[in-house]
């Protein structure tokens, strides 16, 4: 299962839906987050109906990467009931983004 992507007009309201909402705030240009796509495809199919994992390309979606205060790429954000919980920026191990979600489960 490929992660979907998620734009700048529907991004608050994914968040506020509530649950567990991991977003990888990403660039087509941008080497380390290819090397976290695929953890978090696998994540997606592992927390299928527990956790929703979405992308967001931060070229295309200015507003939220702005909002989101990014200054570097790749950066995974966790929110929580539409609250931000966790953040990890950077290449990290799939177990690293595993546990994130399941403290926050």
């Amino acid at each position: 299962m490929t992660v979907t992507y998620t734009q700048d007009a529907e991004f608050d309201s994914l968040v506020a839906d509530g649950g567990l909402v991991m977003v990888d705030c990403t660039a087509t240009w941008c080497g380390p987050c290819r090397k976290i796509s695929p953890l978090m495809d696998q994540l997606s199919e592992e927390y299928e109906g527990r956790a929703k994992v979405v992308k967001l390309d931060v070229d295309e979606n200015k507003a939220t990467a702005k909002k989101l205060g990014i200054r570097s790429i790749p950066a995974v954000f966790i929110f929580k009931d539409g609250n931000l919980v966790e953040t990890i920026v950077g290449v990290s191990p799939y177990e690293k983004f595993r546990d994130a979600i399941e403290q926050h489960l």
